[in-house]
């Protein structure tokens, strides 16, 4: 994704009282195609060598609003390891292979470097130590019509554990920038 495109700079609402369909709609659009094969394979439940907490791109936008995470590579890091981490299925060998692959075999904004693996394991560790539900086993279209905050506590995402954990990545970027006298 360009660094100009309208989905780098997309940032969905923190505001409990909007609807998911209400954000969705504000959500910049593309099409699944562009989404490439070697994602899809590891990405889409219904590949055949899907990894844990495979969802559809529908519902991966979803996860993106709920969560109140963009489209940059560290967003996508942190709801692909919250969702995999939610799954109550994620084997130890599926969270090494979906390291290995979005470090090696992954190209343009869907390579990790070391900073975006790192928010992916934190997402991992989220949503196992905050018991967030399932996300990848919810009826995302069944749920346009109710709002944030509702869905939110029904998956057991809490805001102030997002923010807390958005201003830890923060520090981890900022400590990542500082010159070190070595």
């Amino acid at each position: 994704m360009a660094a100009d495109s309208p989905l780098s700079s997309w940032t969905p609402p923190l505001d409990n009282s909007v609807t998911l369909r209400a954000a969705y709609e504000r959500m910049p659009g593309y099409e699944a195609d562009a989404i490439p094969r070697y994602v899809r394979l590891l990405e889409n439940p219904a590949s055949p060598i899907a990894l844990a907490g495979a969802v559809d791109l529908f519902g991966h936008d979803c996860i993106h609003i709920l969560l109140g995470r963009g489209m940059r590579p560290r967003d996508e890091a942190f709801v692909i390891g919250v969702t995999m981490g939610a799954s109550g299925e994620l084997r130890s060998w599926q969270y090494h292979a979906y390291l290995f692959c979005s470090r090696y075999l992954f190209r343009g904004p869907y390579r990790f470097g070391p900073f975006e693996r790192t928010i992916f394991q934190l997402g991992v560790r989220f949503a196992q130590a905050t018991g967030i539900r399932p996300l990848h086993c919810v009826g995302w279209r069944q749920q346009l019509d109710r709002t944030l905050g509702d869905l939110r506590s029904d998956l057991r995402i809490d805001l102030r554990n997002l923010t807390t954990v958005w201003e830890m990545e923060q520090l981890m970027a900022d400590s990542a920038a500082l010159p070190f006298a070595t």
